[in-house]
């Protein structure tokens, strides 16, 4: 596995924006809160730490990682940019690659749709032990990782108006 070992969350502070004008959403699914939360913590502490009032971010619930997207659309009425946080696990059934597939094009097209940035925080794990891992264990959050992403291409926006 390309990830064993490593955590992919280090990031460099001092890489990110002043988020202080920026208004950020963040969407999480209600669906296995137990790493939902620990992504949304990590996002939240990222954000915080760049600056962008606490004021200025607007966080809301959905039932599972399927309503995604249309949440993400929705926040962007009233934001810069949101993350999309959400864990699917594979079960016995080929639900995992129908919710999946929806959700990663869903969020695709609203960043398209709509030219401001949407975060994918949504972990496609084969196991709870996986996702574990990576909404604050071993392989480090990826709440953290979206927020990041989302605080890059804030910055890159603004520096091509």
């Amino acid at each position: 596995m390309a990830t064993a070992g490593k955590d992919l969350s280090a990031y460099n502070p001092k890489d990110l924006p002043d988020g202080a004008h920026f208004i950020v959403g963040i969407a999480v699914s209600e669906w296995n809160s137990k790493y939902t939360n620990g992504m949304l913590k990590g996002a939240l502490d990222v954000l915080i730490n760049c600056g962008v009032l606490e004021s200025n971010i607007k966080v809301v619930y959905v039932p599972g990682s399927f309503e995604l997207p249309l949440a993400s659309q929705m926040l962007l009425d009233h934001s810069d940019g949101v993350i999309a946080i959400g864990s699917v696990i594979r079960g016995e059934t080929s639900h995992f690659d129908y919710v999946c597939e929806a959700v990663s094009q869903g969020i695709k097209d609203v960043n398209l749709k709509t030219g401001k940035p949407v975060a994918f925080c949504v972990l496609t794990d084969n196991s709870a032990k996986q996702a574990e891992a990576r909404s604050g264990g071993e392989h480090g959050n990826k709440g953290t990782e979206a927020a990041v992403v989302v605080m890059k291409m804030l910055a890159l926006k603004s520096e091509l108006r």
